[in-house]
Protein backbone atom coordinates (compact mmCIF):
# COMPACT_ATOMS: atom_id res chain seq x y z
CA UNK A 1 0.00 0.00 0.00
CA UNK A 2 1.40 3.25 -0.94
CA UNK A 3 1.85 5.76 1.53
CA UNK A 4 -0.69 7.96 0.34
CA UNK A 5 -3.12 5.53 0.54
CA UNK A 6 -1.94 4.78 4.15
CA UNK A 7 -2.76 8.07 5.08
CA UNK A 8 -5.98 7.98 3.70
CA UNK A 9 -7.03 5.13 5.23
CA UNK A 10 -5.70 6.05 8.89
CA UNK A 11 -7.46 9.61 8.30
CA UNK A 12 -10.70 7.69 7.51
CA UNK A 13 -10.28 4.92 10.43
CA UNK A 14 -10.81 7.89 12.91
CA UNK A 15 -14.46 8.19 11.45
CA UNK A 16 -15.15 4.28 11.53
CA UNK A 17 -14.17 4.00 15.23
CA UNK A 18 -16.34 6.65 16.34
CA UNK A 19 -19.56 5.27 14.40
CA UNK A 20 -18.32 1.90 16.29
CA UNK A 21 -18.58 3.69 19.88
CA UNK A 22 -21.88 5.32 19.01
CA UNK A 23 -23.19 2.38 17.46
CA UNK A 24 -22.64 0.45 21.31
CA UNK A 25 -23.58 3.83 22.99
CA UNK A 26 -20.51 4.09 25.10
CA UNK A 27 -18.57 7.49 25.89
CA UNK A 28 -14.87 8.08 25.53
CA UNK A 29 -14.41 7.87 29.18
CA UNK A 30 -16.13 4.39 29.08
CA UNK A 31 -14.01 3.54 26.33
CA UNK A 32 -10.25 4.78 27.87
CA UNK A 33 -11.95 2.75 31.05
CA UNK A 34 -11.66 -0.70 29.06
CA UNK A 35 -8.79 -0.26 26.90
CA UNK A 36 -6.53 2.12 28.87
CA UNK A 37 -6.43 4.64 25.91
CA UNK A 38 -7.10 8.12 27.51
CA UNK A 39 -10.09 10.09 26.62
CA UNK A 40 -8.39 12.54 24.94
CA UNK A 41 -5.95 10.45 22.51
CA UNK A 42 -9.61 8.73 21.40
CA UNK A 43 -11.15 12.15 20.92
CA UNK A 44 -8.22 13.11 18.40
CA UNK A 45 -8.24 10.09 16.70
CA UNK A 46 -11.69 9.95 16.34
CA UNK A 47 -11.80 13.46 14.67
CA UNK A 48 -8.52 12.75 12.35
CA UNK A 49 -6.11 15.08 14.04
CA UNK A 50 -4.04 11.67 15.55
CA UNK A 51 -3.01 9.12 13.53
CA UNK A 52 -3.78 5.72 15.49
CA UNK A 53 -1.04 3.69 16.38
CA UNK A 54 -0.91 -0.29 15.07
CA UNK A 55 -0.94 -1.00 19.07
CA UNK A 56 -3.84 1.51 19.55
CA UNK A 57 -5.65 -0.01 16.35
CA UNK A 58 -5.48 -3.62 18.13
CA UNK A 59 -6.73 -2.52 21.05
CA UNK A 60 -9.87 -0.54 19.60
CA UNK A 61 -10.40 -3.44 17.33
CA UNK A 62 -10.30 -6.09 20.20
CA UNK A 63 -12.85 -3.63 22.52
CA UNK A 64 -15.50 -3.05 19.59
CA UNK A 65 -15.42 -6.64 18.30
CA UNK A 66 -14.45 -5.93 14.66
CA UNK A 67 -11.74 -7.11 12.30
CA UNK A 68 -8.72 -4.67 11.18
CA UNK A 69 -10.53 -5.35 7.71
CA UNK A 70 -13.45 -3.43 8.54
CA UNK A 71 -11.72 -0.94 10.58
CA UNK A 72 -9.32 -0.03 7.53
CA UNK A 73 -12.95 -0.19 5.13
CA UNK A 74 -11.79 -3.08 3.13
CA UNK A 75 -15.02 -5.02 4.18
CA UNK A 76 -18.33 -2.95 5.64
CA UNK A 77 -19.32 -2.61 8.99
CA UNK A 78 -21.68 -5.16 10.13
CA UNK A 79 -25.17 -2.89 11.06
CA UNK A 80 -26.31 -2.97 14.25
CA UNK A 81 -30.19 -3.08 14.63
CA UNK A 82 -31.84 -1.14 17.13
CA UNK A 83 -33.69 -3.99 18.65
CA UNK A 84 -34.85 -4.53 21.84
CA UNK A 85 -33.10 -7.98 21.87
CA UNK A 86 -29.82 -6.72 20.35
CA UNK A 87 -29.50 -3.94 22.49
CA UNK A 88 -29.73 -6.75 25.54
CA UNK A 89 -27.04 -8.86 23.97
CA UNK A 90 -24.91 -5.63 24.32
CA UNK A 91 -24.19 -6.07 27.51
CA UNK A 92 -20.78 -5.20 28.02
CA UNK A 93 -18.30 -5.87 30.63
CA UNK A 94 -14.87 -3.61 31.67
CA UNK A 95 -12.05 -4.08 33.27
CA UNK A 96 -13.16 -3.43 37.08
CA UNK A 97 -15.97 -6.10 36.40
CA UNK A 98 -18.54 -3.28 35.70
CA UNK A 99 -20.74 -4.34 33.24
CA UNK A 100 -22.23 -1.53 31.19
CA UNK A 101 -25.98 -2.07 29.00
CA UNK A 102 -26.94 0.84 26.74
CA UNK A 103 -30.47 1.41 26.68
CA UNK A 104 -30.78 3.71 24.27
CA UNK A 105 -28.91 3.51 19.94
CA UNK A 106 -26.88 6.79 19.97
CA UNK A 107 -27.14 8.98 17.12
CA UNK A 108 -26.68 11.93 19.29
CA UNK A 109 -27.75 13.98 21.96
CA UNK A 110 -28.71 12.72 25.08
CA UNK A 111 -28.28 8.86 25.23
CA UNK A 112 -28.90 6.38 28.44
CA UNK A 113 -26.97 3.51 29.96
CA UNK A 114 -27.64 1.07 33.05
CA UNK A 115 -24.47 0.08 34.99
CA UNK A 116 -24.07 -2.66 37.36
CA UNK A 117 -20.63 -2.51 39.68
CA UNK A 118 -19.93 -5.81 41.60
CA UNK A 119 -20.01 -6.72 45.21
CA UNK A 120 -16.87 -5.48 46.63
CA UNK A 121 -15.00 -7.73 50.10
CA UNK A 122 -13.28 -4.53 50.90
CA UNK A 123 -13.76 -0.99 51.37
CA UNK A 124 -12.20 0.52 48.06
CA UNK A 125 -9.87 3.03 47.46
CA UNK A 126 -11.17 6.48 46.01
CA UNK A 127 -12.35 5.89 42.61
CA UNK A 128 -10.16 7.05 40.17
CA UNK A 129 -11.24 10.17 38.19
CA UNK A 130 -11.52 11.00 34.53
CA UNK A 131 -13.23 14.33 33.23
CA UNK A 132 -14.52 14.87 29.50
CA UNK A 133 -16.89 16.72 27.91
CA UNK A 134 -20.31 16.76 28.36
CA UNK A 135 -23.58 17.15 31.34
CA UNK A 136 -24.48 13.65 33.30
CA UNK A 137 -27.20 12.93 34.99
CA UNK A 138 -27.49 9.90 37.84
CA UNK A 139 -29.31 7.73 39.64
CA UNK A 140 -29.00 4.95 41.77
CA UNK A 141 -31.68 2.11 41.66
CA UNK A 142 -29.92 -0.43 44.21
CA UNK A 143 -27.24 -0.62 46.67
CA UNK A 144 -24.67 2.24 47.93
CA UNK A 145 -22.34 4.47 45.08
CA UNK A 146 -19.24 6.37 45.96
CA UNK A 147 -19.47 9.32 43.80
CA UNK A 148 -16.04 10.95 43.91
CA UNK A 149 -16.86 14.00 42.53
CA UNK A 150 -13.90 16.74 42.37
CA UNK A 151 -13.35 17.49 45.73
CA UNK A 152 -16.39 15.74 46.94
CA UNK A 153 -17.02 12.31 47.92
CA UNK A 154 -20.72 11.51 48.46
CA UNK A 155 -22.57 8.09 49.06
CA UNK A 156 -26.01 7.86 47.21
CA UNK A 157 -28.43 5.13 48.55
CA UNK A 158 -31.08 4.29 45.66
CA UNK A 159 -33.52 6.85 44.60
CA UNK A 160 -30.70 9.06 45.06
CA UNK A 161 -29.91 11.40 41.99
CA UNK A 162 -26.87 13.50 40.95
CA UNK A 163 -26.18 15.75 38.03
CA UNK A 164 -23.21 17.22 36.93
CA UNK A 165 -20.81 18.91 34.25
CA UNK A 166 -18.50 16.12 33.56
CA UNK A 167 -15.55 18.25 32.97
CA UNK A 168 -15.46 17.87 36.74
CA UNK A 169 -13.21 15.18 37.83
CA UNK A 170 -15.57 12.48 38.53
CA UNK A 171 -15.38 8.72 39.20
CA UNK A 172 -17.34 6.22 40.68
CA UNK A 173 -17.16 2.90 43.22
CA UNK A 174 -19.31 0.53 45.20
CA UNK A 175 -19.52 2.24 48.60
CA UNK A 176 -21.25 -1.82 50.08
CA UNK A 177 -19.44 -4.58 51.07
CA UNK A 178 -23.04 -6.12 50.76
CA UNK A 179 -24.04 -6.14 47.10
CA UNK A 180 -23.41 -4.74 43.96
CA UNK A 181 -24.03 -1.48 42.99
CA UNK A 182 -26.99 -1.02 39.88
CA UNK A 183 -27.34 2.80 38.35
CA UNK A 184 -28.75 4.54 35.34
CA UNK A 185 -26.71 7.23 33.54
CA UNK A 186 -28.17 9.95 31.13
CA UNK A 187 -25.43 11.22 29.41
CA UNK A 188 -25.22 14.65 27.15
CA UNK A 189 -22.33 14.89 25.30
CA UNK A 190 -22.17 18.05 24.66
CA UNK A 191 -23.65 19.28 27.49
CA UNK A 192 -27.57 18.81 26.64
CA UNK A 193 -29.42 18.55 30.16
CA UNK A 194 -32.76 16.79 30.87
CA UNK A 195 -35.70 19.45 30.93
CA UNK A 196 -37.88 19.04 33.43
CA UNK A 197 -41.57 19.67 32.13
CA UNK A 198 -43.39 19.23 35.55
CA UNK A 199 -43.31 21.53 39.03
CA UNK A 200 -41.74 20.21 41.96
CA UNK A 201 -44.14 19.07 44.38
CA UNK A 202 -44.96 21.20 47.43
CA UNK A 203 -42.09 21.52 49.95
CA UNK A 204 -39.87 18.92 47.91
CA UNK A 205 -36.63 19.73 46.64
CA UNK A 206 -33.76 18.16 44.79
CA UNK A 207 -32.63 16.54 48.03
CA UNK A 208 -29.14 17.12 49.65
CA UNK A 209 -27.14 14.81 47.72
CA UNK A 210 -27.75 16.14 44.33
CA UNK A 211 -23.85 17.54 43.11
CA UNK A 212 -24.26 21.32 41.81
CA UNK A 213 -22.60 21.82 38.69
Amino acid sequence: MAGDDVARTLAAMGARLRVLRERRGVTLADVSGATGISPSTLSRIETGRRKPTLEVVLQLAKEYAVSLDELAGAVPVAPTAPTAERRTSALQRFGDDKAVLPLTRYVGGLHAHKHVLPAVEEPPGRPRQVSHEGYEWLCVLYGRLWLALGDQDLVLAAGDVAEFDTRVPHGVANAGADGPVEYLIMFGPQGERLRPRTAPAPGGGTGDRKAAE
